[in-house]
């Protein structure tokens, strides 16, 4: 198995290399710009992403960033190692051992079952996983989830409200609770959009069953563009990248996950559902090293909590302000406690978001 593992002081070292040989090689510097600052830094932290690597534009990405932003101003030194498919996740966590960091942090779900057996079986070692639960109640282990379904509303009543055809899609990567949240918090947008406007809208929904395959994604993003749809949600990580050439291609629109993702279709994009990963990475090593690193819990993140979740509009007028005035109303009301939004199919059904 080859995993990409890159520290800051072995690209340093390259980078010296290479330029006593006379040579320059600016791939060599991306993790070297601030190594003496992350050489000082008190806290070290790995991060283990899922499938997709640190380049999806999405949660992976999101997550190195918080932590590079962190190594930047100096306060932490960090490593990662890409997983490119389920048989990498438990070798990529006993590499990570190597490094002796303080944390560990694992991006997404999948990683669940590899990063509990591997709290269990050091005990001393400081885990963190993203968007899980600590199901188990770990002690060495922090579970890190979000409220997807809150601003996935919130952007389905914008599909709804744009949609021309009545037709939208949902694009998702791999069937689980945590998906489910995307995709029934859309649903439920676009349904009260639908009421408001007095029409049926109808919600294409496939799954790509993984987070990597680009040309799937552009595939299935196709498909439900010639089957009527006008406007598609893609909650699929790397896979999501395919769903954007297709709405280029089509001159469609788009909607983007976990991260402002507009430079991806700046013509075709009306918003971006934002997770804050790199935020509660960020917030995680702040509380580590405040001495309170919530080990044996999990930290969930909602639209009350402001950057940890949220949206982006696209830098275009293809959102008016009419409906954006409406959308913070709805989010007010989220977080007030009056509009309730299902995470799943049974609380769809059972809040009649179905009829």
């Amino acid at each position: 198995m080859k995993s990409k593992f890159k520290t800051a002081a072995a690209i340093l070292a390259l980078s010296l290399g290479l330029v006593a040989c006379g040579k320059k090689d600016d791939s060599s510097n991306k993790e070297s710009n601030n190594a003496s600052n992350s050489s000082k830094a008190e806290v070290s932290a790995t991060m283990v992403t899922d499938q997709g690597g640190i380049n999806d534009k999405s949660f992976n990405q999101s997550s190195y960033e918080g932590l590079k932003a962190y190594q930047d101003e100096g306060k932490i030194k960090f490593d990662y190692i890409e997983s490119h498919k389920d048989s990498d996740y438990q070798p990529n966590l006993e590499s990570a051992l190597d490094s002796k960091s303080d944390i560990i942090f694992t991006v997404g779900y999948a990683l669940f079952d590899a990063t509990s057996k591997a709290a269990e079986e050091n005990p001393e070692q400081n885990y963190a996983i993203i968007d899980n639960e600590n199901s188990k109640n770990q002690k060495n282990l922090l579970g890190i989830t979000f409220a997807d379904h809150e601003n996935s509303f919130l952007v389905g009543y914008i599909a709804g409200m744009k949609t021309e055809s009545n037709n939208v899609g949902f694009v998702g990567g791999m069937e689980s609770a945590v998906i489910d949240r995307f995709q029934y918090g859309f649903m439920a947008g676009v349904k009260q959009a639908a009421r408001e406007k007095g029409k049926d809208i109808e919600v294409q929904v496939q799954y790509a069953n993984s987070y990597s395959d680009q040309a799937k994604g552009k595939n299935i993003a196709n498909q439900m563009y010639q089957n009527g749809a006008d406007v598609i949600f893609q909650a699929a990580g790397g896979t999501g990248i395919g769903v954007f050439e297709a709405a280029k291609e089509n001159n469609k629109y788009i909607i983007g996950v976990d991260r402002d993702q507009k430079e991806e279709a700046p013509d075709n994009i009306l918003a971006s559902t934002i997770k804050g990963v790199g935020k509660a990475v960020q917030l995680t090593i702040d509380d580590y090293k405040e001495g309170k690193f919530k080990g044996g819990e999990t930290v969930s993140y909602s639209l009350k909590d402001g950057d940890a979740l949220g949206i982006a509009y696209g830098d275009n007028d293809l959102v008016s302000k009419e409906v954006k005035d409406k959308v913070e109303d709805l989010r007010n009301q989220i977080v007030d406690g009056k509009i309730k939004v299902p995470q799943n199919e049974e609380e769809f059904t059972s809040m009649v978001y179905d009829k």
